[in-house]
């Protein structure tokens, strides 16, 4: 099952559809904190600062949206989350990987691996997100939803751009890299879709 037919279900579902918004928040929390998290406190740059203030914006507008659904969803807590176990364990696990990926091919080690993961994480999120928000619009379109996410598929767009700019910068090779952290992406990701479906049904 893909998401163009698991959206329409939790759509339909206020309890669910507020658990699917906490969970798209969790997951742009948990980006801008990694992104946070692999900071250079010297030589951190403008555009690493946008990304992860608009990473964290993302995150509180999602839970803003909530609101529309008529359910609370106080916090990050499990009963709270859609897949809650997948949805922790799919950025975490792409982070590992990449980091694996990187110590042993690149041999990296230190702020050096940090930024590499940060710069090849990020892009095959981003390349995700340029995926799914537009689905996930398209859906609540369909269903005449109050929600939308218009504003956070502008945003993504824009960080993809600014992803593909730093990794040039990065390596000469930094396509077959970024080909790489994107495979690894894809196998969780649908991991992922795997176990929503299954909540969902």
């Amino acid at each position: 099952m893909n998401l163009n037919n698991i959206l329409p279900a939790i759509i339909a579902d206020n309890e669910l559809h507020a658990r699917w918004l906490n969970t798209l928040s969790l997951m742009e929390n948990t980006g801008a904190r990694k992104i946070s998290a692999s900071e250079d406190p010297v030589t951190v740059t403008y555009i690493i600062l946008k990304h992860a203030a608009e990473e964290h914006r993302h995150a509180f507008y999602l839970k803003k949206q909530i609101e529309k659904t008529g359910t609370d969803c106080h916090t990050y807590a499990d009963e709270y989350l859609v897949a809650s176990a997948y949805s922790k364990y799919y950025l975490n696990m792409l982070d590992v990987e990449v980091c694996r990926y990187l110590k042993k091919d690149l041999h990296l080690a230190g702020k050096e691996l940090r930024f590499a993961a940060y710069l090849l994480v990020t892009y095959a999120i981003e390349v995700r997100a340029d995926e799914l928000y537009p689905i996930y619009q398209d859906a609540l379109d369909n269903a005449g939803s109050k929600i939308n996410v218009k504003s956070i598929i502008l945003e993504e767009e824009g960080h993809l751009e600014e992803m593909v700019n730093q990794l040039q910068k990065f390596s000469p090779q930094w396509q077959l890299h970024a080909d790489k952290a994107v495979k690894m992406e894809t196998r969780l990701f649908n991991d992922w879709v795997v176990a929503l479906s299954k909540e969902v049904n």
